[in-house]
């Protein structure tokens, strides 16, 4: 089935306004996707009618929100394949999921003298954890390089996982070069020597699908604003197994099972890693953006995109003095670009008036593009329901760009 766009824009108020007296055309999508009015919906319904803290009450609006909240967990359980709801934790992002893994498993596994094991290619948000956790318990942090035009070295995993390094961490999709790493074999070939991986799936779940069982990873996470739905929302997967000999991340509520002066025990999976009061009302709105993907079809999504990827690069390539950064066959709907001779703030700056909102910049991935003597690039990201004549309009933007320089 072929994805109808226009339809899908109908879903999509925000696209439907003037941006400098121009038509806005939002090319920003890896930063973060916009979100469909069944989304909207969602999360308007929770706060007129059902509102009320999850877990804790008896009250009927409480149990109406726990049970609309839990069923999210399962909705997200069934997404990604996971064994159960106890490995489907709660997070405020990928960030704040990442970060729980490097503490928790960091106090748990790591010690002095030990490895850490990221690539090059990697967001800070799936560095900086790390580099705190080797910091603070004196272990070092090692890094599979990649080669342009943006391919790991995989073939050099076999002699940097020594029997020091006790986890691998490394991202699905990159943000900056639009790679899609070979995760399986990554995966298949660390636990060959008994190391656990987590990927950061953050550019990975809503473009290519996951079935956390068939790449048998560790650990998973994601947000949910980039796949259409709420900010401050995300996900942690962990096989139960890890997530029982974890300790917890934070303290607070709703984590604990009993607690005296003398000793806490805690909550069993998953609300042991979810202190406090969790944004129930985000969950239930990934949810229903999971609802929305699933309805579209993860595969004809897929396909749309990969048409305005081609299409993009074929004219933006066309362009005198255009580099992109990133040139593998296997690559989600991004594209990094520079022109010679102009800043990328430049470009952004200018394409704005023009209405086409972009992301320029390091794209929190300072160690990546120093991998190529630059500081930043201009950055295209497409969605579902971008079109082919929005492409043309950045291809006539960067043309006018030129112009002025």
């Amino acid at each position: 089935m072929t994805l109808d766009v226009n339809n899908i824009r109908d879903d999509f108020p925000i696209l439907h306004q003037s941006v400098h007296g121009k038509p806005l055309i939002y090319l920003d999508n890896a930063a973060t996707a916009q979100k469909p009015v069944q989304v909207l919906d969602a999360i308007d319904r929770i706060h007129r009618q059902f509102n009320s803290n999850v877990h804790r009450g008896t009250h009927y609006l409480s149990e109406q929100c726990t049970e609309q909240f839990e069923h999210a967990r399962q909705n997200v359980r069934d997404f990604i394949n996971a064994a159960s709801t106890r490995e489907v934790v709660f997070t405020s992002g990928t960030t704040g999921a990442i970060n729980l893994v490097a503490f928790s498993f960091g106090e748990k596994f790591v010690h002095e003298g030990d490895e850490v094991l990221v690539t090059g290619m990697e967001h800070h948000s799936n560095l900086v954890p790390w580099q705190l956790l080797c910091e603070r318990k004196g272990a070092r942090l090692k890094v599979l390089p990649f080669d342009p035009p943006g391919v790991l070295r995989v073939d050099e995993l076999d002699n940097l996982l020594t029997d020091k390094v006790k986890i691998l961490a490394v991202n699905h999709v990159s943000n900056t070069l639009g790679t899609i790493n070979p995760i399986r074999k990554i995966i298949d070939t660390a636990h060959k020597h008994g190391v656990p991986v987590l990927i950061d799936g953050a550019q990975g779940i809503h473009h290519v699908g996951v079935d956390v069982q068939a790449l048998d990873c560790d650990f998973y996470t994601f947000s949910g604003h980039k796949m259409y739905g709420p900010t401050g929302i995300g996900v942690l997967y962990g096989k139960e197994k890890w997530l029982e000999e974890l300790p917890p991340y934070q303290g607070g509520g709703d984590m604990v099972a009993s607690v005296s002066f003398e000793k806490t025990s805690y909550a069993e999976l998953p609300l042991k890693f979810e202190a406090g009061t969790i944004n129930y009302v985000g969950a239930i709105g990934l949810a229903a953006a999971i609802d929305y993907l699933r309805a579209v079809g993860l595969d004809e999504i897929a396909t749309h995109e990969r048409k305005l990827l081609e299409y993009a690069t074929e004219r933006l390539s066309a362009i005198d003095g255009l580099t992109i950064y990133g040139n593998v066959p296997d690559k989600v709907s991004i594209v990094s670009f520079l022109l010679e001779g102009i800043h990328p703030y430049d470009t952004g700056m200018i394409l704005d008036k023009l209405g086409i909102a972009m992301r320029t910049g390091t794209h929190c991935t300072e160690p990546l593009l120093k991998r190529f003597g630059i500081e930043g690039t201009a950055r295209a990201s497409f969605a579902m329901y971008n079109t082919i004549d929005e492409v043309d309009r950045l291809y006539e933007g960067i043309m006018k760009v030129r112009e002025m320089f």
